[in-house]
């Protein structure tokens, strides 16, 4: 079974004890590692058992995926963010994305009427919007907590702009199974996966070890507080709250012409 997550502490933390072998399953389970957009795309082929993906892809994927109750990442009173060099009007400007499945690009199509997508890894934004070459980024991951350094400034909080339209908390991304897998071995991986997730938040010193391999320069306090944004009670298990949540977020995108709104099957 091929399972992919991303190289980010969120996902380190949640699958520590999946990967270093503290869960035992009679599934084989191999491992791999690529950012959040481009699990996005091989998703669309199909060949990922098991994968990280954007609550805004699972509406192109609906007859290939599940979408699993545990590992789901959540912001509450946190999400996604654009910022730039200084405080400008973003109707119409140059704004880099992290990828046009993403569903912090969903967020920013939600929240604007108007603006030029430049595509790019995350992890190259605040570069360019600190050379210039856009004229704002669009946040995800841990940018969303160290952009202060790099002197940037916030523009548009997303996690503002859903909250103050819905109440609701905010659903970014979700781990889905395939839907041809045996049901025995789609309920085998849940189990595993919510014991890692249960691991992870009882042992969370042990878990923010191994996901300081995936720091990018953070300090290991940076880190836990990354980590455990992310991944909390609603990882563990989906309460209703969240699936209301991308109800609600696929009614708006429909809505505004975005993308159809799926039909949510949640294992």
């Amino acid at each position: 079974m091929i399972v992919a997550h991303t190289p980010d502490a969120d996902d380190a933390f949640m699958f520590y004890a999946m990967i270093s072998g503290k869960i035992k399953t009679r599934l084989k389970i191999e491992h791999l590692i690529e950012d959040i957009e481009t699990l996005n795309r091989m998703a669309f082929e199909g060949k990922l058992d098991v994968t990280a993906l954007s609550v805004h892809a699972y509406a192109y994927l609906e007859d290939k995926y599940r979408i699993l109750s545990a590992g789901a990442s959540v912001g509450d009173g946190y999400g996604p963010m654009v910022v730039a060099k200084r405080d400008i009007e973003l109707e119409g400007k140059r704004i880099a994305i992290p990828g046009k499945y993403t569903t912090a690009t969903l967020l920013l199509k939600l929240a604007l009427d108007e603006f030029e997508a430049v595509e790019m890894r995350f992890d190259k934004i605040i570069d360019a919007v600190k050379r210039g070459e856009v004229d704002a980024g669009l946040l995800i991951h841990e940018g969303q907590i160290t952009y202060e350094m790099h002197n940037l400034v916030k523009v548009l909080d997303l996690w503002e702009f859903w909250y103050g339209r819905t109440g609701l908390p905010l659903p970014l991304g979700v781990n889905v199974i395939r839907r041809d897998i045996p049901e025995e071995d789609q309920k085998e991986f849940l189990r595993v996966m919510k014991e890692s997730i249960k691991y992870a938040l009882e042992n969370v010193d042990e878990a923010v070890d191994y996901a300081m391999k995936y720091s990018r320069g953070m300090s290991r306090d940076l880190v836990k507080k990354f980590a455990t944004m992310y991944v909390n009670e609603y990882t563990y298990e989906m309460p209703e709250s969240v699936v209301k949540a991308m109800e609600r977020m696929f009614d708006m995108a429909e809505k505004k012409g975005i993308v159809k709104k799926p039909k949510l099957d949640i294992l």
